[in-house]
C-alpha cells in the first residue's frame, strides 16, 4: 500500500496571512530598491565630482580662458578615444559571446541536418510547385534551346613564302596591304 496516492495536505498558513506576508515582503523590497537607487545616484555624483572638478571662471583673463578651453578640448579628445576603444571592446566581446552561445546551442542540440538527396523533377512539376494554380500551360524547354553550330576553321592554303614576298614587294604590295 506504499503506492497509494496521498491526499493533498492543506497549507498551515491561511490565505489572509499569506497575502499579508506577501504585501510586507513587497513593501520591504520597494524600500530596499529606493535605497539602492539613491546610493547609486550618490556614487555617480561622487565619481563625477572626483573626475571633473568644478570650473572657476571668475577673475580669469582672456588668455587664461583660452588656455582652459584648449585644456578641456584635450581632455575631451582623450575621453572620446577611451570611449571609442571601450565601445569596440564591448562590441567584440558581445560578438564572441553570441558566437559561443551559438556553439553551445549547436553542441547541446540533438538536431542533425539531414543529408540532402538529389530529386529528379521535371520542369513542369517545378513550375507547378512554384506557381501553384497559375501554371496551366505546358512549356517544352528543350525546344526553346538554341542550337550551337561549330564554326569551321578556315584552312589557309600553304603556298610558297617566296611568292608572297614577291607579291608584296614594291608599291603594288603596299597598296594591297593598305586596302586589306
Amino acid at each position: 500500500m506504499a503506492d497509494a496516492p496521498k491526499p493533498k495536505e492543506k497549507s498551515k498558513i491561511s490565505s489572509a496571512r499569506r497575502l499579508g506576508l506577501k504585501i510586507r515582503l513587497l513593501t520591504v523590497a520597494g524600500q530596499m530598491l529606493e535605497v539602492e537607487t539613491e546610493e547609486k545616484k550618490r556614487e555617480r555624483e561622487e565619481a563625477l565630482a572626483e573626475r571633473v572638478p568644478p570650473l572657476k571662471l571668475s577673475g580669469l583673463s582672456v588668455d587664461e580662458l583660452m588656455d582652459l578651453c584648449k585644456d578641456l578640448h584635450r581632455k575631451i579628445d582623450v575621453v572620446d578615444e577611451e570611449r571609442y576603444d571601450v565601445g569596440l571592446k564591448v562590441t567584440k566581446n558581445d560578438k564572441e559571446c553570441h558566437e559561443l552561445g551559438l556553439k553551445i546551442i549547436e553542441l547541446q542540440s540533438k538536431f542533425k541536418k539531414p543529408s540532402l538527396k538529389r530529386v529528379k523533377i521535371s520542369a513542369e512539376m517545378m513550375l507547378s510547385v512554384l506557381l501553384g494554380s497559375k501554371h496551366k500551360e505546358t512549356i517544352d524547354f528543350k525546344s526553346n534551346l538554341k542550337t550551337v553550330k561549330k564554326a569551321e576553321e578556315k584552312k589557309e592554303e600553304v603556298t610558297d613564302w617566296r611568292q608572297n614576298v614577291d607579291a608584296m614587294s614594291g608599291m603594288e604590295g603596299r597598296k594591297k596591304m593598305f586596302d586589306a
